[in-house]
């Protein structure tokens, strides 16, 4: 466990609404991919990692604190999660410049950048058991909750409808808006909480019923992509939609790894390997339905995997 940064002295709620830090939050690119897709298919990539926390989980993060405040579970409580590490970066953002502590629990194995990302905002992180992974630091998280539930504000992300909402609110209609009115045959999104593929899916279904919708999973219960979950062997999140899914894609470490690598070195985007693995699904369904316009969600940059080993080989 790491020493506990004090803080000065929390904002307002009225402040907080009004905070600058909260409006850098959303409005990301979406770029096209100009060299892996192949004729006949334009893959515009949704680049999360342009928020100012790095990541996608910058957008639930926001909504769940600012329900938390709404609530009054904020600031006088320690805000308390479970995370992967993104989400509890972006809680860590918020914390530090609104004024509430953050106590994550993270599985022992995340990247080591994470760890030092969430140690610099000054957060309290308590580690778990690497094979328990996100649900084993679930797990511990309500553990804590109970067992001082007058220090710990619980938001629980995996269970949390601030999580979905906050990309049916802003992420599905900023991709809409940024095609400039044209169709979009397939959207493609990763599997982890599950809230940004449910958030996007519940949006496209009411304004672009067409568009088919495929949800990305790593392929077997032990896998690398960090962020994403296998769903058959996991604690499956309440709001978790399966029906919003017109196909579901396993896809396995080695090859998210290797279109990861491949989008830094033909792209120019270096990109988590979960950003990799929606590629692939979408490469995988497209061929299978002859081409189009599709949009993939890249979750996060590569910078905060930089220490793993398979950015050193040959691609």
């Amino acid at each position: 466990m790491s020493c506990v940064t004090p803080r000065p002295p929390a904002l307002s709620v009225e402040a907080v609404f009004e905070h600058p830090v909260l409006d850098r939050i959303g409005r990301t690119p979406l770029v096209e991919l100009r060299r892996i897709p192949p004729p006949g298919l334009i893959v515009h990539a949704k680049l999360e990692g342009a928020n100012p926390g790095g990541s996608v989980k910058d957008r639930a993060g926001r909504a769940i604190v600012l329900d938390a405040l709404r609530r009054g579970l904020l600031p006088h409580r320690r805000l308390l999660d479970s995370t992967s590490g993104n989400t509890g970066i972006a809680y860590a953002m918020l914390g530090a410049a609104l004024g509430f502590g953050v106590t994550l629990c993270l599985p022992a194995n995340a990247s080591v950048e994470r760890k030092r990302i969430l140690r610099a905002y000054g957060v309290e992180v308590i580690e778990t058991d690497a094979l328990e992974g996100s649900d084993g630091a679930r797990a511990k998280a309500r553990e804590l909750a109970d067992a001082h539930p007058d220090r710990f504000a619980y938001v629980d992300q995996y269970a949390n409808l601030a999580n979905p909402r906050a990309h049916e609110m802003t992420t599905g209609p900023e991709i809409m808006e940024q095609l400039g009115g044209r169709p979009l045959d397939l959207f493609v999104a990763g599997l982890g909480t599950s809230g940004t593929f449910v958030g996007i899916s519940r949006f496209l279904s009411r304004v672009s019923p067409h568009t088919f919708r495929v949800a990305v999973e790593p392929d077997e219960a032990l896998h690398g992509i960090e962020g994403l979950k296998h769903m058959a062997t996991a604690v499956v999140p309440p709001f978790f939609e399966p029906q919003l899914a017109h196909r579901r894609v396993g896809v396995a470490t080695e090859v998210a790894q290797d279109m990861a690598r491949r989008l830094a070195r033909e792209e120019g985007l270096l990109v988590g390997v979960s950003s990799g693995a929606a590629l692939v699904g979408a490469l995988r369904v497209a061929e299978e339905m002859g081409g189009g316009t599709a949009a993939v969600v890249f979750p996060d940059g590569g910078e905060r995997y930089l220490s793993d080993r398979f950015w050193d080989e040959e691609g």
